[in-house]
């Protein structure tokens, strides 16, 4: 499935518009990356536990807004947007939402399987 951040698909014509997908995902962040983060802040530099939280909440989000769009009917999902957000008490829980349009996308007359375009 394409998935992009434009609002179309080069050298697709957008066939059909199967509507607005969604992938949403809230994660907890533990103890010990707190502890991580507090040490990383301390000392400078990047704070690896959570950029792999945030990379992994991020995939999550796309492949569950990609699965909504496919059983749509969709093959592309167009105008894609994240966007992320700390939740909780303590701020220790992270939002990631995927969202963008399902659209079925097929060759124009311009362009056919095999040009080098």
């Amino acid at each position: 499935m394409i998935i992009t951040t434009t609002p179309t698909v080069e050298g697709k014509a957008i066939l059909e518009y199967k509507g607005i997908v969604f992938g949403e995902v809230i994660s907890g962040v533990d103890v010990i990356k707190d502890i991580a983060a507090g040490l990383t802040n301390f000392f400078g530099g990047r704070s690896g536990s959570y950029e792999g939280e945030l990379i992994e909440a991020r995939n999550h989000a796309l492949h569950e807004m990609e699965s909504r769009a496919f059983s749509m009917g969709a093959n592309a999902v167009v105008g894609v947007d994240v966007d992320y957000e700390v939740l909780g008490q303590a701020n220790n829980m992270l939002m990631v939402t995927a969202s963008g349009t399902a659209v079925v996308v097929g060759y124009d007359n311009k362009l056919q399987p095999g040009d080098n375009r």
